[in-house]
């Protein structure tokens, strides 16, 4: 009895070199590599790629890294060149160049634009994503029941 498998959609492909960029963007990834994951030659991965996601594969990881070195800009206090590295690029002047491109300013005037990471109050995660959640968030509610819940409001005097 030989066992049929079902070939994956090219979508399914892609997901899976671009899980591998978001998961691994600090590390030296190619065309080739991606391609690798995604089980498609390396011309027609980057065709599909660009043609599901809009960018082009090399695209996609540079804005991962840039994402990735704004966040540690408003975070931590390594220094340009610590952030360059720590997200996986080599120059210097090139990531200057398209973090400006990316954020209009440089990455030393994005920190400057944010407060510095020791200055900030330190708020628990479970705070945050309460604060943040929708207000009309059912999440595992039964609709009904949450219909007649009507969350207090600061003009509420408890009555």
């Amino acid at each position: 009895m030989t066992l049929q498998l079902k070939p994956m959609p090219p979508a399914r492909h892609l997901l899976r070199a671009k899980d591998l960029i978001d998961a691994r963007y600090r590390e030296p990834l190619d065309v080739r590599a991606l391609a690798r994951a995604a089980h498609l030659s390396p011309a027609h991965f980057s065709r599909e790629f660009r043609r599901s996601f809009g960018e082009t594969p090399h695209q996609y990881l540079l804005t991962r890294r840039l994402e990735r070195a704004a966040a540690l800009l408003r975070n931590t206090d390594y220094s340009v060149a610590e952030v360059c590295f720590a997200v996986g690029l080599q120059s210097v002047g090139s990531f200057t160049t398209s973090f400006g491109r990316a954020f209009g300013m440089s990455p030393t005037a994005y920190r400057a634009a944010h407060p510095p990471a020791a200055s900030r109050a330190r708020i628990p995660t479970c705070i945050q994503l309460a604060w943040a959640r929708p207000r009309g968030s059912s999440f595992r509610e039964d609709s009904r029941a949450a219909s007649g819940y009507r969350r207090p409001s600061s003009h509420d005097n408890g009555g």
